[in-house]
Order: structure tokens, then sequence, then C-alpha cells
């Protein structure tokens, strides 16, 4: 809603950042509760309550075995420096569904999705402040990636679904959960010294 995306622009996040991203989560249970937060808990309760039933109905349409796992949800503002470059990867096997709002400014890079890991014949969702993209994250295939636009920074609202039940995740996306399970371990720590990921 206008009002939702108004509250949310309305924060003032560092807008001059180069090469670095900073992440902002706001996590809410099944239960309502908010569990964490950096912003006031009463807009993430709000978030919650006007686009739960909304996610939940694309995910039935992207991957209806996911449902069922649902744990929690986890409202993030990233604040993309406008330098910056993520490496292509496919989310972390407790994402169950990964969506992305764009909130300010008026222009910037939107999220850039392939086929291969190498971003190989890359394709970008156009951004649009207040447009979203939503995808059901599978193991090795939905490859993207977001960067700044060398001008300003990129604010978005990352909007995801999770799960505590990973094994389940693997076994729905028919994917070796010993493999899939190593990489989620250690990718973090890959990208964060060698800036790569397997």
């Amino acid at each position: 809603s206008e009002d939702d995306f108004n509250s949310l622009c309305s924060i003032n996040f560092e807008s001059n950042l180069e090469n670095e991203v900073k992440i902002f989560h706001n996590r809410i249970n099944k239960y309502n509760e908010v569990v964490e937060s950096c912003l006031e808990a009463d807009l993430i309760k709000r978030l919650h309550n006007n686009y739960h039933k909304k996610a939940l109905e694309i995910l039935k349409k992207l991957s209806p075995e996911k449902v069922a796992l649902y744990d929690y949800s986890d409202f993030t503002i990233v604040n993309t420096g406008k330098n910056f470059q993520s490496s292509f990867h496919d989310d972390t096997p407790d994402k169950i569904l990964s969506g992305v709002i764009y909130l300010k400014p008026e222009k910037n890079t939107g999220t850039i999705f392939s086929d291969f890991k190498s971003g190989k014949s890359a394709e970008i969702v156009d951004w649009k402040p207040n447009k979203a993209v939503f995808f059901s994250r599978k193991e090795r295939t939905t490859w993207h990636a977001y960067k700044g636009n060398g001008e300003s920074n990129r604010v978005a609202l990352v909007y995801n679904l999770y799960t505590k039940d990973i094994k389940e995740t693997f076994k729905i996306e028919k994917k070796n959960y010993f493999i899939g399970n190593l990489r989620y371990k250690i990718n973090p720590y890959l990208f964060r010294y060698f800036k790569f990921t397997i």
C-alpha cells in the first residue's frame, strides 16, 4: 500500500555507501511475535498482517510443497552501496520464498537473474519504486545478483519466508541434503574472505 511504502521510504539510511552493503533484519514468527527488529515492532507487525497471506499465496503458486514448512518471516532492509555488486547466488535453503520490493531512489538497478552461476544470459527485473519480484529458491538453479547503479545507494525491502526444516527443503527440491547443506555452511565464509561461492 502507499502508506506502507511511504513508511519504509521515510526511514533515514546512510546515503554515502560506496562498495558495501548494510543489512537490517526484522524477524517475526508465525505467532505474530517480533523476535528481532531494528525497525519499530508495530511496523513489522503491520507488514506481516498486511502481506503474509499474499506471500503464502505466491509460494503456493511457485512451490506448493513448501507452504507447510513455513516457520517465520524476515522483513530485511538492504542498503546497497552505489558501486557494490553481489556475486550470483541461489539463496540459502532455509528461504522458501524470496521477495524484493524496490524502495528508493527513483532509478537504480533491479534484480538480475540467470540460469547460470556465471551470470551468462542474465536478465534484469527493472527497478521501479514499489515494484516487487518474488521467487522460490531451488538449489543451484535460481541464480540471481544485485548491484548499485554507480550513482546512488539502492534501498530495498527483502521479504523472505523461512523454514527451520532444511532437510525437507532439499527433499522437495530433489537435491542432495549433504552436499547442499555443506554449501550452505561454507559459502558465507568463502564469500567473506575470497569473494566467491560454490
